[in-house]
């Protein structure tokens, strides 16, 4: 049978939001900090004046919460 393994006592799982939480950030910190890179070198190479920094940090931010609510959400 495969059942869940068992918490040990006195553990409430009062963690388990906080690492929900961190989880969450770093998809969103990590989308907005990967994609503006890439865009930010692209904006170089191209000389567009930060316009593609600034798409690829918005789009860095979409892909974090599509990531968060597609894992996290239920």
């Amino acid at each position: 049978m495969n059942q869940p393994p068992q918490r040990p006592r006195g553990d409430d799982g009062a963690g388990d939001g906080v690492n929900r939480g961190l989880v969450a950030i770093s998809y969103l910190i990590g989308g907005m900090a990967s994609w503006g890179l890439i865009g930010w070198l692209i904006d170089s190479w191209l000389h567009a004046g930060g316009v593609i920094t600034a798409i690829g940090i918005v789009l860095g931010m979409a892909g974090g919460v599509y990531l968060v609510i597609r894992r996290m959400g239920s």
